[in-house]
């Protein structure tokens, strides 16, 4: 794997990354504030939601507010879990319309069954896959959030998940405990032939597959840099595995399934 620059998962926990310093720059930094609310209207895109119904939305991540801002202008009620407290700290001075929560949802999204009509999280699963401490396992962490995400979305309702996964490994750990924790889908990939746009969406069913949205093909926006990765073999998608025992079928292929991820390369670390 190719990698040069720091990734910011890899210089501790996020509740210490996303200090003070770092929410201001959500606030601020016209660029960051763009690239967020692009990132956010793509996944609401990728929910298929019912046109013109509001609906009742859980925002995994959801930092200073901006994704939740965006929902917000699209007619839907949010509510919105975040581990730091300085990112919060900057959406109420935002005087975001969510509700907000602090919490860390490595153990678990503390909502009833049937809460959420759908799901969005921008540039946060992947922190799931680093252990900061002896207790932390990626793995069961995973599971442990993945699982209760399942309860508490509506009965087929859909969570798209955008994230910067450092290798294939990392990517087929999470799509893994996805799958055990009974959800189907699979990995939308935007601009997979462009070094700056690329970007990775985990769609997610919470029941039987539908079908997979195709992937942007073309970027016209050269400003971009959020993350740049380089690809020996380029794949569109790539449907999770039907889990064990289920009777959820799996997402038809209209582009075939291939290898994902294979050589990643991180530039810049704005998220």
């Amino acid at each position: 794997m190719a990698f040069r620059g720091k990734r910011p998962e890899h210089g501790g926990p996020p509740e210490l990354f996303y200090d003070k310093n770092e929410a201001r720059k959500y606030v601020r930094n016209s660029r960051m504030i763009d690239v967020q609310t692009k990132m956010a209207g793509r996944a609401l895109e990728l929910l298929y939601l019912p046109e013109g119904q509001p609906c009742y939305l859980l925002d995994i991540g959801c930092g200073s507010g901006l994704s939740g801002d965006y929902l917000s202008d699209e007619g839907h009620y949010w509510v919105g879990i975040d581990i730091s407290p300085a990112m919060l700290d900057a959406a109420l001075d935002r005087d975001t319309e969510g509700d907000l929560l602090l919490g860390d949802m490595g153990q678990g999204i503390p909502f009833k069954p049937g809460s959420f009509d759908g799901c969005v999280s921008i540039s946060a699963i992947q922190w799931l896959c680093n252990a900061n401490k002896k207790s932390d396992i990626p793995a069961k962490r995973l599971y442990c959030f993945f699982s209760s995400l399942y309860s508490v979305l509506v009965r087929g309702a859909r969570a798209v998940l955008q994230l910067y996964p450092e290798n294939s490994e990392q990517l087929e750990l999470i799509t893994t405990q996805a799958t055990k924790a009974g959800f189907t889908g699979g990995v939308v990939v935007d601009f997979p032939n462009s070094a700056k746009a690329k970007k990775f969406y985990l769609c997610l069913f919470s029941g039987p597959s539908t079908f997979l949205p195709k992937p942007l093909n073309e970027s016209n926006d050269d400003d971009e840099e959020v993350q740049e990765s380089e690809f020996t073999r380029e794949s569109e998608w790539h449907a999770l595995p039907p889990q064990r025992g289920s009777t959820r079928g799996s997402a038809p292929s209209t582009h075939g399934t291939v290898p994902l991820v294979l050589t990643l390369v991180s530039t810049d670390d704005t998220r």
